[in-house]
């Protein structure tokens, strides 16, 4: 029996991973959770894996539990979150928290020498340097990467030797608007971007996906979990979303992980590895269904998000960390209906600029960075 924390429990990666889990209660048990602000999703969820540990994002949804559930140990808000990641009797810690937030509850498992099954992809564009330092110093600590793309990259990796990769292979559904001119873009609504043809997601990751700087976020991703250098990672777009990525090897050949677009694929993989189970919730893929599989380049001039992630990954140390803190609150103001759709791009890019590079030698200088580009971003585009 492995006990498993699940850190943001509602959204669309936390559902899944408790269908996993309610699919094999005889391998798995939540004994923690945590959500942001979906109280009454969370309840529900409380009420059902009865976890022992509950974590909400304010001091007065943190109340309202302590009422319903006083035998449970409740906290709350970012300290809350770090002290879920540290929890000793924890084997598999879930991060599937969106944005920066996630990294301290991270640095906790890491320091437990936990598995941390990584769903959140900003901790190793954000803090890839340092994490990758503190795995080192913790080497029972380990990353199992939950995002599709990152899964299928390490599952083609099985077996195989570091050396003997040429090439890593992200793939992108392209979104909601692929094959559209920039001129087509300039009044796209909120709901339009909202619009993912093939996944069901969250809103900030779904916005992602429509500039596609969430692959730009998986590059640098990909480089910091699998040590593949910026000149061999390259991005395709593939609309039907079954081939999740692949590695191109030194003799040529190519392994991909193909499945359906279905989260709790990977998920189950991450909590079950180095083995492969069976269970009644993953989607099977009829390969006699499939009428083809089609890739093309990412077209740069439009969704410039992947070239500015690769510019930021190359200049290293605290840039990558800039990137990733102007895109969450330009998709936020977005979202907010302050800004236009391709403001987005010109926001990453101009903090960019901005930005004097910086070494990422602590967890202070990244929140320190995260701070001072959020500043920047809100000083000069957050309109009434």
């Amino acid at each position: 029996m492995k006990n498993i924390t699940i850190l943001g429990s509602t959204g669309s990666i936390g559902t899944n991973a408790l269908k996993v889990i309610e699919a094999k209660k005889e391998k798995f048990k939540v004994i923690a959770m945590s959500a942001y602000s979906n109280l009454e999703l969370f309840k529900e969820q409380v009420e059902k894996f009865n976890p022992t540990y509950l974590c909400i994002g304010s001091e007065k949804n943190a109340k309202i539990l302590r009422e319903l559930y006083p035998e449970k140990i409740i906290c709350f808000g970012d300290e809350g979150l770090k002290a879920m990641g540290a929890l000793e009797e924890a084997d598999i810690v879930l991060t599937a928290i969106s944005g920066a937030i996630g990294i301290e509850a991270t640095v906790e498992a890491i320091k437990k020498e936990k598995r941390i099954a990584l769903a959140n992809k900003e901790t190793m564009v954000a803090a890839g340097e340092y994490i990758n330092k503190l795995l080192q110093k913790y080497p029972k600590a380990e990353i199992i990467p939950v995002d599709s793309e990152h899964s299928a990259l390490f599952q083609s990796m099985q077996g195989n030797r570091k050396e003997e990769i040429k090439n890593l292979i992200i793939t992108a559904s392209g979104g909601p608007f692929r094959g559209k001119s920039l001129k087509e873009l300039e009044e796209v609504t909120i709901e339009q971007a909202l619009k993912h043809p093939n996944w069901s997601m969250g809103k900030k990751i779904t916005i992602d996906s429509s500039t596609l700087v969430n692959k730009g976020l998986e590059v640098i991703e990909a480089h910091m979990l699998f040590g593949i250098g910026y000149e061999n990672i390259e991005v395709l777009v593939h609309p039907q979303s079954i081939i999740h990525s692949m590695v191109e090897f030194v003799d040529n050949s190519i392994i991909a992980q193909m499945g359906a677009p279905d989260m709790k694929l990977p998920i189950q993989y991450a909590f079950t590895y180095p083995k492969r189970e069976n269970s009644r919730v993953l989607e099977r893929l009829s390969l006699k269904t499939l009428t083809e599989l089609t890739f093309s380049q990412v077209d740069n001039k439009v969704f410039k998000g992947v070239e500015l992630a690769f510019q930021a990954g190359k200049t290293g140390k605290t840039m990558p960390c800039v990137f990733n803190s102007a895109n969450e609150v330009a998709v936020e103001l977005f979202l907010e209906g302050k800004i236009k759709f391709l403001e987005i791009y010109e926001i990453i890019e101009r903090a960019m600029k901005f930005h004097k590079v910086r070494e990422m030698d602590s967890l202070e200088v990244i929140k320190d960075v995260d701070k001072e580009t959020r500043k920047w971003v809100y000083s000069n585009y957050a309109r009434d």
